[in-house]
Formats: C-alpha cells, sequence, structure tokens
C-alpha cells in the first residue's frame, strides 16, 4: 500500500471516531466522573525494571529486568513471577523463599523503569507530540497524558479527540477537548483517565 491511500484510510478512520464522540455525550469532568476502584499501588508487568535489595546481603542484591514471560531470577531463588504483582507482595514471596537460605531475610522491591501491564496502559495515537503507550498511574488524568506525550502537534484538532474506554463492559467512545484544556487551560476538560484507555488526537482539516 502506497503512502497517500494508507493517509487516507487513518484519516477516514479518525473522523469516524471523532464524529460518534461528537453525536455521544462529552466525557464528565473529573470533578464530576468517579472513576471504578481500582488499585492505587503499582502492578509490575513485562519488560520492568526492578531493584531488588536483600539486607545484608550484597550479593543478592541487583538490578534485573522483568522478562516477557514475566518472571524474574535470582540467586538461591530462582524462577519467580513478577507479572501482576505489586513490589510488596513481590517482596515478600521472595523473602519466603530466601528463608531456607538466610536467617529473617529483608527484601525490598523498588521498580526504577515503568511499563506495566498492557490492560492498564494508556495507548495516544495520532496528533501527539511522541504518541506511545504510558504506564497508567493512580490519578491519572488527561493532562498528566499530555505531559508525558509532549502536548499537541501543530497540525491536531484537540477538541475532537476521543478517549475510548470500557463502560460496564462495553467499549465506548467520549469527547475530550485537549485543545481546550492544553492551550485555554480550560481545567473541567482534565478529565480522569482510567487503565486499558486508548487517546485518539486527529488531525485539523485545513
Amino acid at each position: 500500500m502506497t503512502r497517500k491511500p494508507f493517509q487516507a484510510l487513518w484519516l477516514a478512520f479518525m473522523v469516524l471516531l471523532a464524529g460518534c464522540a461528537g453525536r455521544g455525550t462529552p466525557l464528565p469532568s473529573s470533578t464530576a466522573y468517579t472513576t471504578p476502584p481500582t488499585t492505587s499501588e503499582y502492578v509490575i508487568g513485562p519488560g520492568d525494571v526492578l531493584d531488588v535489595f536483600v539486607w545484608h546481603n550484597a550479593d543478592l542484591t541487583r538490578q534485573m529486568p522483568v522478562r516477557p514471560d514475566g518472571r524474574i531470577a535470582m540467586p538461591l531463588v530462582g524462577d519467580t513471577v513478577a507479572v501482576g504483582k505489586t513490589p510488596q507482595v513481590l517482596s515478600a514471596e521472595i523473602q519466603d523463599k530466601l528463608k531456607p537460605y538466610i536467617r529473617d531475610p529483608l527484601v525490598t522491591i523498588i521498580p526504577t523503569q515503568f511499563v506495566g501491564l498492557f490492560t492498564r496502559q494508556i495507548r495516544v495515537i495520532g496528533e501527539a507530540a511522541q504518541p506511545r503507550a504510558l504506564p497508567y498511574r493512580s490519578s491519572m488524568t488527561a493532562l498528566d497524558v499530555m505531559i508525558e506525550v509532549g502536548g499537541l502537534t501543530r497540525y491536531a484538532d484537540g477538541d475532537r479527540a476521543v478517549l475510548v474506554r470500557q463502560v460496564n463492559g462495553q467499549q465506548q467512545s467520549f469527547r475530550v477537548r485537549l485543545d481546550s484544556l492544553v492551550r485555554d487551560g480550560d481545567i473541567t476538560q482534565n478529565v480522569d483517565m482510567q487503565p486499558g484507555e486508548i487517546l485518539i488526537i486527529p488531525q485539523r482539516f485545513f
């Protein structure tokens, strides 16, 4: 497929989504919208890098990546599933595995490079300065996302942006006015984000 037909198909897709959002009810502001309960603790995902500290055992203290299969490997402990666990839960599990070898082990795990579970990532596509997937953080808002991706491009039609989220098990699209938020300072558009959402920013028509 040549570049121009591909661009035309992509633009048509963006227009269709933006049109669907435009006909629906705008997404409520962060002050009016109540998000479903989610854990405030970080959940480890594949590709994360963890600092594992075993107190008074420098030979076991090390930095290690979470492999694509979701596991980490360390001396004495062997392979341990890390994905889907909080650092506190993983620390307690490694401590239990070390007890036959170390008296009263104390383990601390600190994620230093964050990717997070795929299902909890915020994906930003379209006319963002740096479109990419972001790890979800507790209390994350649309403004936080815009800062992470470097804002809007000069070609972005931010007020026609579409937020795709799960509502009662169904995927729905909502309009979110990013131009008004980023360029005009309209904080009523600073909506709360939820894990797994997709933010689509269409191109402006000239």
